[in-house]
């Protein structure tokens, strides 16, 4: 039997779903998780810029490299675990190191990434998170911890995964320049599971900050918004008046309307983005499966009052813009109406104008035919009576009776041949 012939990206889309399985992690352990991107067109950016930073890292520890176009990559680096991603918009670095160090949340930890490699990031830090897991303490100890090591004022706990685990973080930025975020495992937890929850809190965090990026650019539009708006509805006053010129107000409604596909076109990518990131930061918490945690706020109730407010700006902000477009789009409809109307009441002035016109000039045209066959029929008499003068003796009559015999049948012929020749040239 002849074999069924494979698609050529059969086993790469198979693949796919398994390239980026989670880590697998025993307690204690520390993590040091760094995400670049850069400041302006970072989907258009040379991935190969990215891979290069990456085999540069490699390259201080003697570690094999990944295979050309690698969008993932795992493997040791000394006596540390890396796991990079490459993203669309960002790549990402998670160290993990066994054991639970001298000191808690040390900025040092951070010294996995050489200072001049660092340097030569084809990007910008996007933010960089310190995580400890340790296996889950007393309680007094355990409240010992999360006062010492985080903001009380914003410290989200929750106990997630069935009770496998307890989680926090602050999402704030400490004195060192990094976000902090444990977890407490309870004993018996498999290794697996923990690497998914490291997993998880790293994209909490990276998604999360991505996404306030729209946030950003929804409250650096504002102002250009409300000018907009504000353009748009005194020009719409405008169209009211029949003092303004109508083409005058088109052409800046058409200077709005331009203005404002501009503006969409620059930000719904990053709009879209936001949506999109949103979705990764509630999804993956909702994994977690959380449960309260002695009365702490959760991950889901931190974002409901911190983070979902500036998600929603971001949709309104979108909302608004679609409407001020479509609104300018709705005028200029309106306003083109009232243009070729204006245009059409002009040309049916013009064709009257041009209909009296055409009419004096049949009169006139007329008036000329008139005076041609008197014209012509004057020189036609002459001629006429000159060439008949010779038979006045024979005929016994006067050269005046003749030239009056002769008028009629000349005045005749005349105008007989002037609207022979009108009807040929019609």
């Amino acid at each position: 039997m002849t074999p069924v012939e494979d698609h050529p990206l059969r086993y790469r889309l198979a693949n796919e779903l398994h390239a980026r399985p989670f880590p697998s992690i025993t307690v204690p352990c520390r993590a040091v998780f760094l995400a670049i991107k850069q400041p302006a067109e970072a989907v258009g950016r040379e991935q190969e810029s990215n891979l290069a930073h990456l085999k540069a890292l490699l390259d201080r520890f003697g570690t094999p490299h990944p295979h050309p176009g690698a969008t993932h990559f795992s493997g040791q680096i000394g006596r540390h675990f890396l796991k990079w991603e490459q993203h669309t918009e960002f790549v990402t670095y998670t160290v993990f190191t066994d054991g639970s160090g001298t000191r808690a949340f040390d900025p040092a930890e951070f010294e996995v990434f050489p200072e001049d490699w660092l340097s030569e990031a084809p990007g910008q830090r996007i933010t960089s998170v310190l995580l400890r897991f340790e296996p889950l303490p007393e309680e007094n100890d355990l409240r010992h911890h999360l006062s010492e090591w985080f903001v009380p004022e914003s410290l989200a706990v929750s106990s997630v995964l069935d009770g496998d685990a307890v989680v926090a973080a602050d999402f704030r930025i400490d004195a060192a320049g990094h976000s902090r975020m444990a977890a407490f495992i309870r004993e018996g937890t498999g290794q697996r599971r923990i690497g998914r929850i490291a997993q998880r809190l790293c994209e909490i965090e990276i998604y999360k900050t991505m996404s306030m990026l729209g946030f950003y650019r929804a409250r650096t539009l504002s102002d250009r918004m409300g000018a907009l708006e504000g353009d748009l509805t005194r020009l719409m006053g405008h169209m009211r008046s029949e003092g303004q010129a109508a083409e005058k107000t088109l052409d800046s409604l058409l200077a709005i309307s331009v203005e404002l596909e501009n503006i969409l076109a620059e930000s719904s990518f990053r709009f879209g983005a936001t949506s999109a990131y949103e979705a990764i930061v509630l999804q993956r918490i909702a994994v977690l499966r959380e449960e309260r945690f002695r009365g702490r706020q959760t991950f889901s109730e931190f974002m409901m009052r911190r983070y979902d407010p500036a998600m929603r700006t971001v949709k309104s902000t979108e909302r608004r813009l679609h409407q001020i477009s479509d609104r300018a789009i709705r005028a200029g409809d309106l306003l083109r109406t009232k243009v070729d109307v204006a245009r059409s009441a002009q040309n049916q002035a013009l064709l009257e104008s041009m209909d009296r016109r055409a009419d004096l000039a049949l009169r006139l045209q007329r008036t000329v035919e008139g005076l041609s066959v008197v014209a012509i029929s004057y020189y036609a008499v002459s001629l006429a009576s000159y060439a008949t003068y010779p038979l006045t003796g024979p005929l016994g009559i006067t050269k005046g009776a003749l030239t009056a015999v002769l008028t009629l049948p000349v005045v005749g012929i005349v105008w007989w041949m002037v609207r022979r020749i009108r009807a040929r040239l019609h």
